[in-house]
């Protein structure tokens, strides 16, 4: 089993630094913070997400991606934030923030003040994103200097709070097939300057569903492949397109899954229980922080790191922290090691039916792709 954990790599080579490199290399000037990550100068360009496509899964399937995979030769990977999920992910590209910037530093975290968890994915109408994510989004600076800014995505995600904090700013394309998304991005992109961003879920959908070790994975992965190759060939060639993920994914085994359920002992000292199977919440009665630590650490061994929220913070995992930020981490965390997972089937039933997972800091889950067509 790999022991060894990937650091997030903010303000240097991470997702949270893809925007301000587009700015950059359109000439313009949004103030954003220095980045070492560099791109290739152009009046226009395209940032394709797919969401799920690890930078090592995609280093493994040549064959399944022969277009993608051709534009890794040369490409060093960059790394997606702590945890590494699609929600937190998705607000770093939008926001250029580190998550404990931004604040969505979750699949599932705890509403400060109450025994809630919000869900960054579904939202929850009582919960404003403008307020719980107040900073300016990089694509409603773009837009304020004068870039031309259109997501490109589902018309379910139109209005999304996830949306709302991090891709206000931008106008919203509502197109749900990969035909429309793809029309849509050659029109929007035809302006001078702009930044359009396609989303696609299709691959991390079919990873979770099936694993990412199945032959169904292969083909989404195979029609993804195509899709980016369609878009590099429909552009004109001073259009840039910039191919990221938000994190790669493990298939985890059901030998390897742990149920908070069957372990009463773990749920000693629990007020909520949050996060994702591979990289936990857990919030604690007062006083019980160092007590739950310590029988989570014993009992999970070498199958998962347990650090409490301060230890988390000390080795950089979020990033730069808004004071707000703070309460909504877990007073304890457990990221999983190798393919471990630790589950609640009465809180989380759906997980229980994954194959793929992801969130922890393992180089498969962390490390993303840049590559630019």
């Amino acid at each position: 089993m790999n022991q060894e954990f990937t650091a997030p790599a903010y303000q240097d080579r991470s997702l949270g630094d893809v925007l301000p490199a587009v700015a950059r290399a359109m000439g313009i000037d949004a103030g954003f913070h220095e980045t070492s990550l560099a791109l290739p100068e152009a009046r226009r360009y395209v940032v394709f997400l797919i969401d799920g496509l690890g930078y090592e899964l995609l280093r493994d399937h040549p064959e399944d991606a022969p277009f993608l995979h051709a534009l890794l030769d040369g490409q060093e990977p960059a790394t997606v934030g702590v945890p590494s999920t699609t929600a937190t992910s998705l607000t770093s590209l939008g926001t250029a923030l580190t998550p404990g910037s931004h604040g969505i530093v979750g699949f599932t975290t705890r509403i400060p003040g109450t025994d809630e968890v919000l869900n960054h994915l579904l939202w929850d109408k009582k919960i404003d994103a403008r307020d719980w994510q107040p900073n300016p989004t990089a694509f409603g600076r773009l837009a304020a200097a004068g870039v031309h800014t259109t997501v490109v995505n589902k018309r379910e995600f139109a209005g999304s709070g996830l949306t709302v904090a991090g891709n206000r700013g931008a106008e919203f394309v509502r197109a749900d097939r990969v035909g429309e998304r793809l029309a849509a991005v050659a029109a929007a992109s035809a302006r001078t300057p702009s930044l359009t961003y396609m989303y696609d879920g299709d691959l991390d959908w079919t990873g979770h569903r099936y694993g990412v070790a199945s032959e169904h994975w292969k083909q989404q992965l195979y029609i993804i492949d195509a899709a980016a190759e369609h878009l590099r060939e429909t552009l004109p060639a001073d259009t840039r397109i910039v191919v990221v993920a938000d994190h790669g994914m493990v298939d985890s085994p059901l030998e390897h899954r742990i149920d908070l359920d069957e372990h009463t002992e773990l749920q000693d000292g629990l007020v909520v229980f949050a996060g994702e199977a591979r990289f936990r919440h857990l919030y604690c009665r007062s006083g019980a922080v160092d007590d739950v630590a310590a029988t989570w650490s014993a009992f999970l061994g070498d199958r998962a790191e347990v650090v409490t929220r301060d230890d988390a913070l000390a080795r950089g995992w979020f990033g730069s922290l808004a004071p707000d930020v703070r309460p909504r981490l877990g007073d304890v965390m457990v990221a999983c090691r190798g393919d471990f997972a630790v589950m609640s089937v009465s809180a989380f039933p759906y997980e229980a039916r994954l194959v793929g997972l992801h969130g922890s800091l393992t180089s498969a889950e962390m490390l993303i792709p840049v590559l630019v067509a």
